[in-house]
């Protein structure tokens, strides 16, 4: 018989609790957004859909999340294969300036958000770029590089780089032997480099605070707003909303490095 390991016990014990701290507001936020009263109230004493009806019947509700939505796409679309481009740069590059240059493009990560917002705002305000769309989608861009980044880059480490070169060896350039050999080992990194970059636009707020607004508020910084002006429970059912989309996503994510990991065991 194994002796107990109280450590382990302990271990386990100490990340049940944090994981119970993390999903408390969750537990909370869902059940108010069913919540029949005009105010926030927990446990509900009444349930219904009335405020998942308040959203969507709200055109200011539905523009901000078209907002939101629109930049979260485009970011991804612009992110993701800048992204896979300056990963595979980084790792096939011979030159020293490839050490800067995925420190560089890692800075929004690194910096505090808060100084990130203040000099984009600083930058927008001066270029005319505040409060418009193609705004959002560059500051949203840029701060969903690194994650794209870090996902391809992780399993370009193991990628074989010899089965591109037999490929080119037998007459595919650069770009076509890329396609065909090395990006379907690592799509699954590149799926979840641009879910991250759609989770990180669709949820963030500190940036939108600054340099969003008018027709082209976001549907976080419309949150900050009537919270702070009025607690309103259809904020509760955004929440829940989000949560749940961002769980799907998650899903996706871990969907495809299972189905990764089960072609290379058949390999």
């Amino acid at each position: 018989m194994k002796p107990i390991s109280y450590g382990r016990i302990a271990l386990g014990a100490a990340v049940a609790a944090i994981l119970v701290f993390l999903m408390l507001p969750v537990l909370i936020v869902v059940p108010i957004s069913f919540s029949d009263t005009r105010f926030m109230t927990f446990p509900p004493p009444a349930y219904s859909l009335r405020w998942y009806d308040s959203f969507f019947g709200n055109p200011e509700w539905i523009e901000a999340a078209k907002t939101s939505f629109t930049a979260s796409a485009f970011a991804v679309l612009f992110a993701t294969p800048l992204g896979v481009a300056a990963a595979y740069a980084i790792q096939n590059g011979k030159h020293r300036f490839m050490r800067y240059a995925r420190t560089l493009l890692m800075l929004p990560l690194m910096v505090p958000i808060i100084i990130v917002a203040v000099g984009v705002f600083f930058v927008y305000s001066k270029t005319g770029y505040v409060n418009t769309l193609s705004g959002l989608i560059v500051a949203d861009t840029m701060l969903g590089l690194p994650y794209v980044l870090i996902s391809v880059s992780a399993d370009l480490r193991t990628f074989d780089p010899t089965q591109e070169m037999v490929a080119r060896s037998l007459g595919m350039n650069r770009l076509r032997s890329f396609m065909t050999v090395t990006l379907p080992q690592i799509k699954s990194s590149v799926i979840a480099g641009a879910v991250f970059v759609f989770i990180q636009a669709l949820d963030e707020t500190v940036v939108a605070l600054f340099i969003s607004g008018g027709d082209n508020q976001t549907l976080t910084r419309r949150m900050f707003v009537t919270l702070r002006d009025e607690i309103d429970p259809t904020i509760a059912a955004v929440s829940t909303m989000l949560t749940a989309l961002t769980l799907c996503l998650i899903m996706v994510v871990a969907v495809s490095r299972k189905s990764k990991a089960g072609v290379v065991v058949r390999a």
